[in-house]
Parts: C-alpha cells; sequence; structure tokens
C-alpha cells in the first residue's frame, strides 16, 4: 500500500476574469504558501483573450518556482511555452499529440471524472496526472458531488504511479477524507478566488489545515 503523502495545492482559475487584476490575485495567492500549479481555465474565451490572460499570468507563477499549465489550447501552450496542459477528457490520441507537441518534458494532465477505465487508458497514453471528481458539490461548474470520486481517487492513489488529483468543492474545512486517500494534489477554484480575506489567506488556510492532518497522523 502507498504510503499517505501530503497533498500539494493545485489551483485552477476562475472561468472568467480580468488578466491584470486576476494576475495580482495569483500573486497574492502565491504569497500565502507553496502551491505546485496553477491552471488557467478559460472556457468560453477565443485565442486572443487567452494568449493575453497567458502573458499577465504565465510570468507572476513562473517567478513562485510554479507549473503553468493552459486547459486545452494546446497549440498555443506550446507557442507560449507554457509547462503543459490540461485536457478535459481522456482521448488517447489527443494525450499522445499533446506530448508529441509540447515535448517529453511538459506536463500533460487529464479530467477523468471518476471513470477507471479512463483513467488507466490516459496512463496508458502518457498522461503525467489524472484528476478524480468532483469530490464535492461544485458551484464552480454548476455539479453535484460525485459518490464514487474518493472510493477511485484511494483505488488510483494505492494502484498506481502516475499522481493523480482530486477535485471539486474542496475547502480547508472538508479536505480530510481526501488527504485519506492518498491523493498527491488537491484543486481548489472558488475557495481561493473568492475567499473573503483575500487569496493569500485562503492558500494559508488550506496549508493550515494540511498541516493540523499531518501532526494528527
Amino acid at each position: 500500500m502507498t504510503d499517505r503523502v501530503v497533498p500539494q495545492l493545485y489551483l485552477v482559475s476562475p472561468p472568467r476574469f480580468e488578466p491584470a487584476g486576476f494576475a495580482d490575485s495569483v500573486a497574492a495567492a502565491l504569497d500565502g504558501g507553496p502551491v505546485a500549479c496553477v491552471q488557467l481555465w478559460m472556457p468560453d474565451a477565443d485565442d486572443n483573450e487567452v494568449r493575453r490572460a497567458v502573458k499577465a499570468v504565465y510570468k507572476v507563477v513562473q517567478n513562485a518556482n510554479t507549473a503553468f499549465l493552459l486547459n486545452g489550447h494546446v497549440k498555443l501552450a506550446a507557442f507560449m511555452e507554457c509547462d503543459g496542459v490540461h485536457l478535459d477528457g481522456a482521448d488517447p490520441a489527443a494525450i499522445r499529440a499533446a506530448k508529441k507537441m509540447l515535448g517529453d518534458e511538459a506536463i500533460v494532465g487529464v479530467s477523468c471524472g471518476t471513470s477507471r477505465h479512463a483513467s488507466m487508458e490516459a496512463g496508458e497514453a502518457g498522461a503525467d496526472y489524472v484528476s478524480f471528481g468532483p469530490v464535492f458539490d461544485t458551484a464552480t461548474k454548476g455539479l453535484p458531488a460525485d459518490p464514487n470520486a474518493l472510493d477511485t481517487l484511494e483505488w488510483w492513489a494505492e494502484m498506481m504511479e502516475v499522481p493523480c488529483v482530486a477535485v471539486g468543492g474542496l475547502t480547508p474545512d472538508n479536505i480530510y477524507p481526501v488527504v485519506e486517500t492518498r491523493c498527491e494534489f488537491i484543486c481548489a477554484v472558488s475557495s481561493v478566488w473568492d475567499h473573503p480575506d483575500g487569496p493569500a489567506a485562503a492558500v494559508g488556510a488550506f496549508h493550515d489545515a494540511l498541516s493540523r492532518i499531518e501532526a494528527a497522523k
């Protein structure tokens, strides 16, 4: 059985934002504590809007020695030398194509819902991590919790070497059962960007919660 690990924090942008202002929010979040990755997720934006956002945010993330991933937009990620991409769907051909375009050092992550079959296919196709969820109800995507999410995270963490990410409605107050799955990353969206005391306080709260869980082992 895999030893329990302390998950790292993985931040995803809100779906809509003003680039310059969001760059300041990202800088504040990264000042709040270690963050493994920031993913830019702009489902309703065109390429020009995404390009402007990457220019505004990428340097901030890079200066913090944090990975910067672009959701979808593989060609644009390659052109703008992002650290990798996140794909919303475990199509093996798309995963292999992204790896080929971005290079062996790039990160290609994949959303798998709670499908064990899709996640195994993604891993075999070369995905660098897979994500499972939603663990809890999520207002960001308007989805209810998937009752299979925690079991799938635990199964994957025990059986597979490719890292996994827990997604969906995660806050500092509800992450204990997620940490117990031994997943490597926990994803946060609105719980960071909409925190009443700001993103730095939110990231700090996540790390305080993780420290308390670790101390209680």
